[in-house]
């Protein structure tokens, strides 16, 4: 008896990995920079350079958004449905990671 394998596995297309991961972060970059403008005079305690840390972690959980969206996207190339459900599977993906990151960002200083 012969074992077939019938797994591929899809190349990966840096450009496009790449273009997804920078528009994830950008959009992430933006929303928390409005926030951080916005958010008012800071604690004295939390330092001088409190801000870095929350424009360090929301762009990247905002890249991994892209990443998900690009590993999504060869269920979206079968149209119809599936591309419907990837694109809203991908957004709900990118809020949550959005969230987790502003989170895990701010925490010790918006967030206690």
């Amino acid at each position: 008896m012969t074992q077939t394998n019938n797994l591929t596995t899809q190349p990966i297309h840096w450009v496009s990995l790449g273009k997804r991961m920078i528009l994830g972060a950008l959009i992430a970059l933006i929303l928390i920079t409005i926030f951080l403008l916005g958010a008012g005079e800071p604690n004295p305690a939390w330092g001088k350079l409190w801000m870095i840390k929350p424009l360090i972690i929301v762009p990247l959980a905002g890249s991994m958004g892209g990443v998900f969206n690009y590993m999504m996207d060869h269920l979206s190339d079968q149209g119809g449905w599936r591309r419907i459900l990837t694109n809203i599977l991908s957004l709900i993906v990118f809020i949550i990671g959005l969230w987790l990151g502003t989170v895990l960002g701010l925490n010790g200083t918006y967030w206690n």
